[in-house]
């Protein structure tokens, strides 16, 4: 299971995590979040997949951007990962308000929009193999699920931001950790 989301069934075991709305909201009739933002949260449907949702957003990301990259020319790549990632971010923040505003959930499970731009963070100035692309997506889930100090504090911010930004904080300790990698020859392509 992919304990980096909530799970509807957990909430009293983890209330900072997956505090539902308050009664008065949870209670009323919730309409469904916009199609826009359902596929952008869900990464086109990549969270409705289980076990483990944020992994398999991880993984959409990272093939679905090797992809991407092999059509970049080399020298515009890592400018190329930035804008996407900071698109994703500005996109992904008020699609994961609503989809979660809509569930009554505060960090719901199938909203992988933050996994697709924590990767992205990871990816910056990686060059494209599948070596790098893989420790790239192991590193990532490792502090996504692991949430080292301050992650776990940036979660608390409101809504979608907060939904979002842990996940961007767990790409910039991922991309420290690959970028180290990549220095000291520890990981060849």
């Amino acid at each position: 299971m992919d304990s980096s989301k909530t799970d509807p069934r957990s909430d009293a075991a983890n209330p900072d995590r997956s505090a539902a709305l308050p009664p008065a909201v949870a209670g009323a009739s919730r309409p469904s979040a916009p199609l826009w933002a359902t596929l952008t949260a869900t990464f086109f449907g990549a969270g409705r997949l289980k076990p483990g949702p944020g992994t398999w957003g991880s993984l959409a990301t990272v093939v679905v951007w090797g992809l991407a990259c092999s059509r970049i020319p080399v020298a515009d790549r890592t400018w190329a990962t930035i804008l996407a990632a900071a698109v994703v971010t500005l996109i992904g923040i008020p699609a994961a308000t609503l989809a979660a505003r809509t569930s009554g959930l505060k960090d719901p499970q199938f909203v992988v929009i933050d996994e697709v731009a924590g990767q992205l963070v990871t990816l910056i100035a990686v060059p494209l193999a599948w070596k790098t692309f893989l420790a790239g997506l192991i590193l990532f889930r490792v502090f996504d699920i692991w949430k080292p100090f301050p992650i776990r504090r940036l979660e608390r911010l409101p809504e979608g931001t907060g939904i979002v930004v842990d996940d961007l904080g767990a790409g910039l300790y991922a991309l420290a950790i690959m970028h180290l990698l990549l220095h000291f020859g520890l990981l060849t392509w």
